[in-house]
């Protein structure tokens, strides 16, 4: 038979972490032996023509309420509604994997959109300092939403290859006399704002 018992904070599926709620659920259901249920379904009831057919039945049953259970503790309301009307554990764990892998699918390529864009993305010549961080950082925000892991080094880096040229001699400054690596994002707008203001100065 099946554990009674289900371990203390389950891990809920709100739409943003499919594989991973995915891997957590599939431990948990293998812990809680329903995993078969929700593989394979509940046999045919064709086929109990035995009492040992039909005690087998009895406990797929009781396995697969048991999964279902489960699965209706483990999503939030928006989910929860898709599988409401589920026959089997087997059916509801369908419905979020077609659902839910086609979100993470079209995720997938709206992040190599967006890589995309990044990778092209340079300051305009009448663009200010300001404007350009304001930018970077609203398409390094949309970024990391979608996945993808930025660094503040990476951030730091791609902002002084793609100044404008003005930039030049502060960048190689700023190359030369500081830990790049170590420099945050913050750091370093605030320097190159300083720089900005003195070409502005000198300018009128």
């Amino acid at each position: 038979m099946g554990q009674t018992r289900f371990p203390n904070n389950l891990p809920i599926l709100d739409g943003n972490n499919w594989n991973k709620w995915r891997i957590q659920m599939l431990v948990i259901m293998g812990f809680q032996e329903v995993s078969e249920i929700v593989e394979d379904g509940i046999p045919d009831t064709a086929d109990l023509t035995t009492e040992v057919q039909r005690v087998l039945y009895k406990e797929s049953k009781m396995k697969d309420c048991q999964a279902m259970f489960l699965l209706h503790q483990c999503v939030d309301e928006a989910h929860f509604k898709k599988i409401a009307k589920a026959r089997s554990a087997k059916e509801a764990w369908e419905i979020l994997e077609k659902r839910n892998e086609g979100a993470e699918q079209l995720k997938k390529v709206r992040l190599q959109t967006m890589k995309r864009q990044y990778e092209f993305m340079q300051m305009e010549p009448s663009e200010r300092i300001t404007q350009y961080f304001n930018r970077v950082t609203s398409h390094t925000n949309a970024t990391k939403a979608n996945g993808e892991k930025m660094t503040d080094q990476i951030i730091v880096e791609k902002i002084l290859r793609t100044l404008s040229p003005k930039f030049d001699h502060i960048v190689v400054v700023i190359e030369e006399s500081k830990k790049i690596d170590e420099m945050k994002i913050v750091d370093l707008q605030g320097s190159l704002e300083a720089h900005e203001q003195r070409i502005l100065e000198r300018s009128t």
